[in-house]
């Protein structure tokens, strides 16, 4: 394994583990801030233009997850604003281009809306902190059992168009690790999960996380890039590396919430 990926590893996870303890305001912050990291890079990627774009993409995305965590609220007014704050944005553009209008809206849905969940699982009350290390724990497995399995014995590939590397082989061994410490997770502590919810969510999260790692190797491969961007050294950019919480983290919270 690269060094520069192993010192990112080792400086990056503590921290992360500290914004969860911590919890509150510090942890939706930081989900603020990969949410508002990936839709920059993702403006990068996409070339959508202007800095203006860019910016209205991070401050919409943002916003989200203020809107996303006061869900009583008018939600369906909160979203109608933000499609009609992009639309009005080329409405009063000299280009009038439809394409960058969908691929604000798309992004800033995609990459604000969706990992802002994170905040809401954090949320969930008395076991938030160890439902989110849990989450997390069971992402890492996935993608490096996933990772390890898929090259050492990988040999049909699962998505050659949208990801030539993943295998079949590595796509099931990411959904027994995630799957299996779910289970761990409950074994050990029962009050904190039910058995049949233990065993949705691990099954959810096995297949949700890699089908969103799948679906940002898609926009990827669309436009031409290999990695998000080199913020992160050894791991690409801060889309690459959350890319497996953008359709989990919604999954694994109404999956938790549902009675």
């Amino acid at each position: 394994m690269p060094l520069p990926r192993v010192l990112t590893a080792v400086v990056g996870i503590p921290l992360l583990l500290f914004f969860i303890h911590w919890g509150g305001l510090t942890f939706s912050l930081f989900v603020v801030a990969v949410a508002a990291l990936s839709l920059y890079e993702y403006g990068v990627i996409l070339y959508l233009g202007r800095r203006p774009v860019q910016r209205l993409n991070v401050v919409l995305g943002g916003s989200l997850l203020a809107i996303c965590q006061a869900l009583n609220g008018p939600l369906n007014l909160a979203l109608s604003i933000v499609v009609t704050a992009v639309l009005f944005r080329e409405m009063f553009s000299r280009e009038h281009s439809l394409d960058r209008a969908a691929a604000t809206l798309f992004g800033t849905l995609l990459f604000g809306w969706m990992p802002a969940h994170l905040a809401l699982v954090r949320d969930i009350r008395p076991s938030g902190e160890l439902l989110t290390f849990m989450f997390f724990i069971s992402v890492w497995a996935m993608d490096c059992m996933g990772y390890i399995a898929g090259t050492a014995l990988g040999r049909r590939q699962l998505a050659p168009v949208l990801s030539p590397k993943k295998t079949w082989e590595g796509a099931v061994a990411g959904f027994i690790a995630a799957f299996l410490v779910v289970l761990v997770f409950q074994t050990v502590n029962p009050a904190l999960l039910s058995l049949p919810k233990a065993l949705c969510l691990g099954a959810l999260i096995g297949l949700s996380g890699q089908l969103s790692d799948m679906g940002q190797s898609m926009i990827k491969r669309a436009v031409g890039a290999k990695d998000s961007g080199n913020l992160l050294p050894g791991h690409g950019g801060v889309m690459d590396r959350f890319d497996s919480f953008i359709l989990s983290a919604p999954a694994v919270y109404y999956c938790l919430v549902a009675r």
